[in-house]
C-alpha cells in the first residue's frame, strides 16, 4: 500500500502541476479538496478521474460514488487496490 500511495502522489504532484511539491509533502489522510490539505478544485478532481483511468483501468460510475473515495491520498490508494484492473 505503501508503494501505491507514493505512486498515487507522485502522479497527483506531475498531472495537476502541482509545483514546488513533494510526495513528503502531501499528508496521506488530508483532504485533498477544501481549504485544507492540497486544497484542490472541481477541475483537478477530472483530471484525477484521468489518471484512475490512464494508470489503474477504474471508471468510476457516478459522482456520489467519487466523493468519499477522492477524500484523501489514503482513501484513493484504498479504493485503487480493491478496485484495480
Amino acid at each position: 500500500m505503501e508503494t501505491l500511495v507514493r505512486e498515487l502522489k507522485e502522479h497527483l504532484i506531475r498531472e495537476l502541476n502541482l509545483e514546488d511539491i513533494t510526495p513528503e509533502d502531501i499528508d496521506s489522510k488530508a483532504p485533498l479538496f477544501g481549504d485544507e490539505g492540497l486544497g484542490l478544485d472541481s477541475i483537478d478532481a477530472l483530471e484525477i478521474i484521468l489518471i484512475l483511468e490512464k494508470n489503474y483501468g477504474i471508471k468510476l460510475q457516478n459522482s456520489a460514488e467519487a466523493k468519499p473515495v477522492f477524500y484523501s491520498v489514503e482513501t484513493l490508494a484504498e479504493y485503487i487496490s480493491k478496485n484495480r484492473r
